[in-house]
């Protein structure tokens, strides 16, 4: 799955910026990384959203166990890549029906962060179990939110591409290809959201989160790192 946002979305993080100016490396538009994604992938679906957002997914070989799925209701729409183990109680929890998959809830978590303010982001995100990815954007108020695990099963990635817009996408490669060093490992356990504007732990939420320039031989630009953890939050290829 990939999403594409412009400057206007989201801001560039800054580590990523410095990343890609310290080691230049080739790189393309959202444009061209769109098209890319759809040429590269069987039955692939991509949508423009407004001017400045893009998403697209494809179920070319996905997992059985962790399909990808999307979904768009009151112009929230979901790119969602996993299985929740609790997905019965949640249901219940946010009154669906037994029929509701992952995407659908999510997109009713989400509806609760945003209306039931203040309702704690990663309260929202804590309360999921299992293994999974998702992209959320809001187009009634332009908000993103993005969120993985906490143990990485399912890998999301992020860059910069060669016209500024921030790219997320299951697929490192893809990535690497269009975004040169100004990419990461999306850490796990972790969730981003344009309302609150930076990257945070859901699981310890006060705990700041540092970025950790890679060396010249990794392929990521930068690894992220949650102060007071051990464990530096980066996949591995």
């Amino acid at each position: 799955m990939l999403g594409v946002f412009s400057s206007s979305i989201v801001s560039p993080p800054d580590e990523l910026v410095a990343a890609g100016s310290r080691t230049p490396s080739p790189k393309i538009k959202a444009e061209a990384l769109v098209k890319r994604f759809v040429q590269n992938n069987s039955s692939a679906v991509s949508m423009q959203i407004g001017d400045h957002v893009q998403l697209a997914y494809t179920h070319y070989n996905e997992s059985a166990v962790l399909p990808r799925s999307f979904a768009v209701k009151d112009d929230i729409f979901c790119l969602f890549e996993g299985s929740l183990d609790n997905l019965g109680s949640l249901r219940q929890q946010y009154g669906l029906s037994k029929s509701a998959n992952e995407v659908m809830l999510v997109i009713e978590a989400y509806k609760a962060l945003r209306d039931r303010a203040p309702y704690p982001p990663n309260h929202v995100v804590g309360h999921l179990e299992g293994n999974f990815t998702f992209i959320v954007f809001d187009k009634s108020t332009s908000t993103l939110f993005v969120a993985t695990d906490q143990v990485g099963k399912v890998p999301l990635y992020w860059g910069i591409t060669a016209d500024g817009y921030v790219a997320f996408a299951n697929d490192a490669d893809l990535l690497k290809g269009a975004c040169g060093k100004s990419l990461a490992s999306f850490p796990q356990g972790c969730f981003y959201s344009t309302s609150v504007g930076e990257l945070r732990s859901y699981e310890n939420p006060k705990n700041k989160i540092t970025a950790v320039p890679a060396t010249e031989e990794e392929i990521w630009g930068t690894k992220y790192m949650v102060e007071g953890s051990a464990v530096v939050l980066a996949a591995t290829k």
